[in-house]
Parts: structure tokens; sequence; C-alpha cells
């Protein structure tokens, strides 16, 4: 094998490196750049939305009461187009008893909830935040035949930088799939 001596060997290997590092350089950008094209992040509107309750329905009444309060806060809290909203009420639906759906007008329903959530925004709240009981502290017992939980969840307004906490009573009821829904809920004093 022949060496290459003096300045034209060094011409020679210096375009070589340069022509390898050049072909490096443009693989990792197109590579690199790819990836940084195709990653998108969900909203908190998407994120809620992509919860199929009909493959993953949350398994106990804690969870179904968790995925309730979820709902509600960004409804409550985030911006979103009609579509969205109607289906983040119908996803809200998906959890309630069907004795409880039954007695729903659904475009009453949309109206109330619009209306309530309206007047939430102009007077300035939000839910900040909100807590379940703990698993231990779920009450469970039969009423007519029925296997029924009932647990709390404490809600935090806010103001500007006024806080106010309101606790609610919800009642769960076992359906015949096996599902807890929610059966009912009230304010608690």
């Amino acid at each position: 094998m022949r060496r290459f001596k003096g300045t034209r060997g060094t011409i020679v290997l210096l375009v070589l490196i340069m022509m390898l590092m050049g072909y490096y350089f443009y693989l990792s950008n197109r590579i690199g750049g790819t990836k940084e094209d195709t990653t998108v992040e969900a909203t908190k509107v998407q994120s809620v939305l992509l919860n199929d309750f009909n493959r993953n329905y949350p398994p106990t009444p804690k969870e179904v009461v968790k995925s309730y309060s979820e709902i509600t806060e960004v409804l409550y809290n985030e911006q979103y187009s009609d579509e969205e909203f109607k289906k983040l009420a119908d996803h809200i639906m998906e959890l309630y008893d069907a004795e409880l759906a039954a007695h729903q007008n659904m475009q009453d329903y949309y109206t109330n909830l619009r209306n309530e959530i309206g007047s939430y925004k102009e007077d300035g709240v939000v839910i900040s935040s909100y807590k379940t009981s703990n698993s231990m502290d779920v009450q469970y017992f039969k009423k007519d035949g029925y296997e029924c939980a009932s647990l709390y969840c404490r809600y935090t307004l806010r103001r500007e930088t006024q806080l106010q906490a309101t606790e609610e009573i919800f009642i769960l009821r076992k359906d015949e799939k096996g599902h807890w829904k929610i059966f009912g809920w009230d304010i608690t004093s």
C-alpha cells in the first residue's frame, strides 16, 4: 500500500474527513428533525377524551368519582369547541347510572351544564383541585338488591386568590356489567 506524502496526501485526507463529517451531520439533522416534527402534545381536553370507558372503565367507586372530577375540572377550567363540549358532557353521562341518565333530557342537560359553567367562568371561579376519599373510607352497602357505595370528594374552588372548599357525597351503584355508576350526589353540610 502506497502512503500519501506531503501536502497532497494531507489535503486528500482532510477532504475525506470533511465529507464523512458532513454526511454524519446531514443524517443526524434529518433524523432529529423528523422526530421533532411528529411530536405533538395532547391538550387536557383531548387527553380526557382519549379515555375510552367502553374498553377501560374505572374499576372502583373511587376511580369513577376521580374520572368524573377530572372531566368536570376540564369542563370548568379549559377552553374547548362546541363539539368537544358535547363529547365531554357525553363522557360524564357514561359514568351515570342508567336510572339517573334516563331522567336527563339531553338538550336540557347540555343547556343547563353550559349555563352553569358559563356563570362560573363569568365569576372567575375555577376548580383548583379535587381529592376523593381514601379507598379505605368508601362505604359499601346493599339497597333494593343492588350493591352500592358512598364516598366523598372535596373540591377546592379558586376565585383570583381566594380559595373555597366544598365537599360532595357520591352514591354509586353497580350495574349488570359490574361497573360502578354514579347514582347521585349531594353537597354535604
